[in-house]
C-alpha cells in the first residue's frame, strides 16, 4: 500500500519578507548575555565621543526634544527568527550627529552593561538608525533594552545594542563583544553574515 503526499516533491514556500535561513517569530524572544541593567529615565544618559576627545550628551528629556520618529520595520536576529512589521518610536541618529564633526568611519556602541559592537558610520545614518526608546507601542521594558536601545534594522539584531550609553568614533573598525567571540564584523542577515 503506497501512501502520497501531495505536499512531497513540492518547493516549500519561502516568505520573501524574510532573509536566507529565518524564521517568523510571532513573539519577540529575550536573548541577553548577562544581568538585566536597570537603568531609569532620571539616570540615563547618552553620548557621542568624538576622535578629538569631544563629548556631546544628552538627558532623557534632552534626548527627545530633538525630535521622535515613528519606524516600522523587520528585525532579525542571529539566532534565525524574525519578527516583520514591528512598530517602534525613537530619535534618528541623525539628529544626534547633526553637530558632531568626525572623520572617523566607524562607531562603537557602549551599553549600561559592558557590551559593545561595532558599525560602520554610513550605516547609522542617513534614516538607517535610531535611540528607540518604544516597541509595540508601549516604552521598552528593561529585558529588551529599555529605557533606550539602538535600532539598526538592516542588521542582525546584536548590533541594535541594548541599555545603550555611547557611542565612540573610532578610526578601524574594531569588534566589539559578539564580533570578538566568532560574530561577523558586519552582520547583514540578506549575506548571512551570521559568523566570521
Amino acid at each position: 500500500m503506497a501512501i502520497i503526499n501531495q505536499g512531497f516533491g513540492q518547493r516549500r514556500r519561502v516568505d520573501p519578507a524574510l532573509p536566507p535561513g529565518q524564521r517568523l517569530a510571532y513573539d519577540w524572544p529575550v536573548l541577553s548575555v548577562g544581568p538585566t541593567p536597570q537603568v531609569s529615565t532620571d539616570e540615563w544618559s547618552f553620548s557621542i565621543y568624538t576622535e578629538t576627545g569631544e563629548k556631546h550628551t544628552w538627558d532623557w528629556e534632552g534626548l527627545h526634544a530633538l525630535g521622535v520618529e515613528d519606524i516600522t520595520t523587520d528585525i532579525h536576529c542571529v539566532t534565525h527568527w524574525s519578527k516583520l512589521q514591528m512598530p517602534w518610536r525613537g530619535v534618528p541618529l541623525d539628529a544626534l550627529f547633526a553637530d558632531v564633526e568626525t572623520t572617523n568611519d566607524y562607531v562603537m556602541a557602549h551599553s549600561y552593561d559592558g557590551y559593545t559592537t561595532n558599525l560602520p558610520l554610513d550605516e547609522i545614518l542617513d534614516g538607517q538608525a535610531w535611540i528607540a526608546t518604544e516597541a509595540e507601542g508601549a516604552p521598552l521594558d528593561p529585558e529588551h533594552g529599555g529605557p533606550a536601545r539602538l535600532l539598526v534594522p538592516h542588521l542582525y539584531f546584536w548590533k541594535s545594542a541594548k541599555w545603550v550609553r555611547a557611542l565612540q568614533l573610532i578610526d578601524d573598525d574594531e569588534p566589539g563583544f559578539w564580533e570578538q567571540n566568532g560574530y561577523h564584523l558586519h552582520g547583514d542577515p540578506w549575506r548571512e553574515e551570521r559568523y566570521s
